[in-house]
Parts: structure tokens; sequence; C-alpha cells
């Protein structure tokens, strides 16, 4: 039972980490109704909510929760006792006091507080509040209440929008990125309309046609060479024909 208790306790606390920005240590905000139902049950308060919270915390009152508990006198004696040991924070009420659970709710409004207390009209209207947590005893035994509606209705509508706004981010980002390309589309085909300068390469003759005209210059150089050499011949013979009509 106490292992499934820390658990569900865990579970809350981390609920209200997430999504209201809760942080150790935990300042717990506690009224003189808790501390006379702690001493009824003999439970020391300190002592039993760090065994149950697992994790460090710092219990805190008012100065209204004090002179309420002493306004009320002796059936409230011991609680008022056992109140006064704890830290006492700023209300802002100093000097025009006002009732502890006015007090309370006014303190949840700026802080993040962990309110202990057994007054069922403070706790009713705590949970109609998104973000506030609960701490109350039952019997001798401390329990972390679950998060109201309220709070649960909130975290929904929050996640929704997120889920909503990434949504609306994502088809924004795809829009713009569809104009880019779009951008990029229609200077291509405006570049592919211009005039186009030659390939370079397209220009170089490949080396079969080089070997083709090389050929075709030597061919014809031995043409030429051929050709002088039959003309050179035929003089050669033209001239002897000439010397041997003379000598005869």
């Amino acid at each position: 039972m106490k292992i499934s208790r820390f658990k569900k306790a865990h579970k809350t606390l981390s609920f209200f980490a997430t999504n209201f920005e809760y942080r150790e240590p935990y300042q717990i905000l506690i009224d003189a109704t808790f501390c006379q139902l702690a001493l009824q049950n003999k439970v020391i308060i300190e002592e039993q909510i760090k065994k149950y919270f697992q994790s460090t915390i710092k219990l805190i009152t008012t100065q209204c929760v004090i002179l309420e508990a002493e306004s009320l006198g002796s059936p409230l004696a011991g609680a008022t006792m056992i109140v006064k040991q704890f830290h006492v924070h700023k209300c802002g009420h100093e000097g025009a006091p006002v009732p502890a659970s006015q007090c309370i709710k006014s303190m949840t409004k700026g802080g993040r507080y962990i309110v202990a207390s057994q007054d069922r009209s403070l706790q009713t209207s705590l949970r109609k509040v998104p973000g506030r947590i609960l701490l109350y005893l039952h019997k001798a035994t401390p329990v972390l209440e679950e998060p109201s509606e309220a709070s649960k209705k909130y975290v929904s509508k929050k996640y929704q929008k997120s889920l909503t706004s990434g949504l609306e981010n994502h088809v924004e980002n795809l829009k713009q990125i569809q104009i880019l390309q779009n951008e990029k589309m229609d200077n291509r085909i405006k570049q592919r309309r211009g005039p186009k300068n030659p390939n370079p390469l397209s220009c170089k003759k490949s080396t079969k046609q080089k070997g083709k005209t090389q050929n075709k210059i030597i061919s014809k150089e031995n043409k030429l060479r051929g050709s002088s050499k039959v003309q050179m011949k035929k003089k050669r013979k033209r001239i002897k024909t000439t010397n041997r009509i003379n000598s005869t």
C-alpha cells in the first residue's frame, strides 16, 4: 500500500511540475486545521510529509493563519503552537490581517504552493482553479490529492492549442517551400528560353575524326609527292631524247 501511495504522489507531482512549473523544494502552505488534526492523530508533520514526498520540502505559513488560530483561543492552542514553528512568509496583509482561507487563496495566485488544509470550503474553492495542489490528512496519513478537473481541462486545452499551432506552422512552412520551388522552376524556364552558348565539349573533334583528317592529309601529301616524281621522270626523259637527236 505504501508503494502505491508513493507512486500516486510522484505521478501527481510530475503532472504539476510539467504543466504548472512546480519545482523542488516544494513549498507546503499549512493552516491551523491541518495542524489540529495532526495533533489529534499524533502525527509529526515534517517527518511524515518528508517520507511521503521523498523529496525536499519547505513548510511555511502566514501571519494571518497564526493570528486566526490565536483568536480562536484554547480549542486551537496546541495547533497554534505547532503552526508557529513553521517559516512565516510575507502575505501582504501585514497590519490588516484577513481570514486564513482568504490569505491562502491570495498566496496561491502569485506562487507555487501546496496547500495543506482540512478546511472543506477552502479545498472546494481551490479545486476550481487550475494548477492548485491540495494536501490533507486521512486519519494519520498524508494524502496528496490528484489533479482537479479544472487542472486537467486546462492542460488538455493547452495541448490542443499547441497541436493546432504546430499544424498551422507546418502548413505554413510547406507553403513557403512550395513557393520557393515554384520560383526556382520559373528561373530555370527563363534561363532555358534565352540563347545558349555552344557546348565546348561538342565543339571538340573526336579522336576518330582527327585520325581521319590526318590520314587524308598524309594521303594527299603522298599523292603530291608521287605526282612530282612522275613529272621529274618525264622531264628527264625529254632531256635525254633531245641529247640523242643532237648527237646524231
